[in-house]
């Protein structure tokens, strides 16, 4: 008898640390799903590791995210969602909400408020708090010329893109309307704010076809964001668009004489948002320490994207390798932001498939 209780009991006891076991690996583990390279590290020396630091979780982090939607979308529909927080564009971010497959967000409940109060739903960049999303940072597609290209006068607006006469060169663009529709009106005087409604009509989208036409003979097109600063730095083109952040890798760490123009920088936005499921006490606690306004701010130590929050831009220092400034390179900075075209997301997702097959057959005349 006594046997068979210490037998029971051994058993009991092994099913129970199984059990806490369980637990305890729940809510100690996250994996989370991002780009990898250089943006994984700056999110995991930024907040991933402080967090770690500060609660003991363990931080599993995955380089899917282009492959988020899909991936996410499967995992839901079999009921095995293994991720628990997923990095975003937002426009992936919008139709991932609408299929209803990720969170909605209480925004001024979940996150924090800045230091002076101001309400998360204040805090971020305007439009961006699109129910599901929860934005990080900035990134912009921009025009840079290499220096040496033009010894006297030099490119400092979108027009100049287009005016081969003063600045002569050909030019490198990336290979899809988005970005290139938009610029084309904002060089033929469209003010910024009224791109989409231009864009939306017929007459809109000729004209932004015909100042296309205009440059279409001296344009090397580019689909690989490593091609821009190397046409640049080979002189094969003297003015190219691309992200900010390659840019800055040439200028800051390869040394190039490239100059950045932030006129009509066409910024995008990407973000978190967490599984259907997955919105645990935890990952409120994650979530908010994350994105609050000092720890966005520490991002920009490690790579040139601005911070998605209005009160870390004060707060953007140095970077942590090199020592430099940082605030001239974040397309958030005020010296940058004076004439931004925020990409419409949901206007794009409404209009994409049009655009790129007229752009295709415009390419292939």
């Amino acid at each position: 008898m006594i046997k068979n209780v210490f037998k029971l009991s051994l058993l009991a006891g092994a099913v129970l640390s199984g059990s806490l076991s369980g637990v305890v690996q729940a809510e100690e583990s996250m994996t989370i799903v991002s780009w990898g390279g250089a943006y994984s590290e700056s999110q995991k020396r930024a907040y991933h590791d402080p967090w770690t630091a500060e609660t003991g979780d363990k931080i599993f982090m995955e380089p899917k995210s282009a492959q988020g939607l899909a991936g996410l979308r499967s995992q839901v529909e079999a009921g095995n969602v293994t991720w628990d927080l997923v990095d975003m564009l937002e426009g992936d971010s919008i139709t991932a909400c609408d299929e209803g497959i990720v969170e909605e967000i209480d925004y001024d409940e979940i996150l924090a408020a800045a230091p002076d109060g101001t309400l998360p739903s204040k805090d971020f960049v305007e439009g961006s708090l699109s129910g599901c999303f929860i934005p990080q940072i900035v990134y912009a597609t921009v025009v840079a010329y290499n220096d040496t290209a033009f010894p006297g006068e030099k490119p400092s607006t979108i027009a100049d893109i287009f005016d081969l006469e003063k600045f002569p060169g050909k030019r490198a663009l990336q290979k899809i309307p988005d970005g290139n529709l938009e610029w084309a009106l904002l060089a033929e005087g469209v003010p910024a704010a009224e791109v989409y409604d231009v864009l939306s009509t017929p007459e809109g989208l000729e004209r932004a076809f015909k100042k296309l036409d205009t440059i279409k003979d001296q344009v090397i097109w580019w689909d690989a964001g490593a091609q821009p600063p190397q046409l640049l730095a080979d002189k094969e083109v003297t003015i190219a668009s691309g992200y900010n952040g390659r840019f800055f890798n040439a200028q800051v760490n390869e040394k190039q004489p490239f100059t950045v123009v932030w006129d009509g920088q066409m910024f995008e936005l990407d973000g978190w948002v967490v599984p259907k499921g997955k919105l645990t006490e935890n990952m409120k606690k994650y979530l908010n320490f994350a994105t609050s306004t000092q720890k966005l701010a520490d991002q920009a130590k490690y790579i040139s994207y601005g911070p998605a929050r209005a009160s870390s831009a004060p707060l953007v220092s140095t970077h942590a390798d090199t020592g430099i400034d940082m605030k001239p390179h974040m397309p958030t900075s005020p010296e940058n932001f004076f004439n931004p075209i925020k990409k419409d997301a949901i206007w794009w997702a409404d209009n994409g498939d049009e655009m790129r097959e007229r752009f295709n057959a415009w390419l292939s005349q």
